[in-house]
């Protein structure tokens, strides 16, 4: 075996992998600066809020209000202003997302009994994020209401959870901090996988042909089964390996809890992978440059990105986009990677995610391994 031409091709594709240091970045480097970003910034929670507050009211109800967005931890009070229209500039110029305006008879009202008004004014520009805000703003005002009424019922020595008729007893499962990094950054593994399978197969045949080399690996001895497996192993190899270096990334840095089977998260990494070593033969026998392939490798990337899942959820979108991500390979490996680290789940639940990819896996490089053979033939 380790006298054989496939050994010493695979050897000369290691050695001229090492000595190539841009290589070695993409190969090594990449995918843990790629991962450490990516963590730190695929985050769907939103702190510091930057908010404007025209307190006219200026009584200790009022800056108790006010006090509750402040300790919430999401917003920054930056400003207090002393008119509407200067709150307006300010959201005007984009200095603010928020403007609460608290009227003058706030505290009289709430003295009395009647229903006091507040005004928050959002941008509403960033219609996600807004959403978000918005929802955090209910939730304070709803604390501060309950607040007001569990007071109001404790001066006629009565409780407010006896008029209560339903007692939910929430129970958050699988991310019971609900922390979108637990939910992104399995799923970041997923991309930066095939992404770095898919660039380096493609780097590397390509850069062949414009040396000229390939033409010289087909006039060698070299069978064409033993070309195309010198060509992809040893990147099979290296993929796999920086599947081990974003693992211990994932769990060491950030702290993400694997609740399922090592052993499978790398089987079916393994499965996936393939996907991403055909695509990259397969674009490396339609590119003639490394310039082509890069742009060729954004096409493709670009729709795995958006209709995966990764960010936006595909129950969201219409019927017939939903209908076409059942063509898109990482859609199902997402699901996989979050199902193993977060639920724990075993293949006897994954089995409906697994089966596209296999199917995927062999159909592409199976599609690729022929256009290449058919090229070098």
């Amino acid at each position: 075996m380790f006298d054989s031409r496939l050994y010493h091709f695979i050897k000369k594709e290691f050695i001229q992998l090492l000595r190539d240091p841009r290589m070695i970045f993409i190969a090594l480097m990449a995918p843990i600066i790629q991962l450490t970003v990516f963590g730190y910034i695929a985050s769907l929670d939103i702190k510091h809020i930057s908010t404007a507050v025209f307190d006219q009211d200026k009584s200790a109800y009022s800056r108790s209000y006010i006090d509750s967005f402040k300790n919430s931890g999401y917003f920054d009070l930056e400003y207090y202003v002393n008119d509407q229209e200067q709150m307006t500039r300010l959201l005007d110029n984009g200095k603010i997302k928020l403007g609460i305006h608290i009227p003058v008879d706030f505290v009289r009202k709430i003295v009395r009994n009647e229903v006091s008004d507040v005004q928050a004014v959002l941008d509403g520009s960033n219609s996600s994020t807004a959403s978000i805000i918005e929802s955090y703003i209910s939730q304070i005002n709803f604390m501060n209401v309950n607040s007001l009424l569990e007071k109001r019922f404790a001066a006629f020595g009565m409780n407010i959870s006896d008029l209560e008729p339903v007692d939910l007893n929430l129970r958050v499962w699988y991310n019971p901090e609900l922390k979108s990094r637990n939910y992104m950054v399995p799923a970041l593994i997923a991309l930066v996988l095939m992404m770095i399978s898919m660039i380096l197969t493609t780097a590397a045949i390509v850069k062949e042909k414009e040396r000229g080399t390939m033409e010289m690996l087909v006039v060698t001895p070299l069978r064409s089964y033993e070309l195309i497996l010198g060509k992809l192993l040893p990147f099979a190899l290296v993929a796999l390996f920086d599947i081990t270096l974003v693992f211990l990334v994932a769990t060491l840095w950030f702290g993400i809890a694997l609740k399922g089977s090592v052993l499978l998260l790398f089987l079916l990494g393994a499965i996936f992978m393939t996907t991403g070593l055909g695509l990259g033969m397969f674009i490396s026998t339609i590119s003639q440059n490394q310039r082509q392939s890069m742009m060729t490798i954004s096409f493709i990337m670009a729709p795995q990105f958006i209709l995966s899942g990764f960010v936006f959820p595909i129950a969201n979108m219409p019927q017939p986009i939903q209908m076409l991500t059942l063509i898109i390979p990482l859609r199902y490996f997402l699901e996989i990677v979050r199902g193993i680290f977060l639920k724990g789940i075993g293949i006897r639940y994954l089995w409906n995610d697994t089966w596209p990819l296999i199917v995927f896996g062999v159909f592409i490089l199976t599609l690729s391994v022929l256009r290449f053979r058919k090229k070098i033939e």
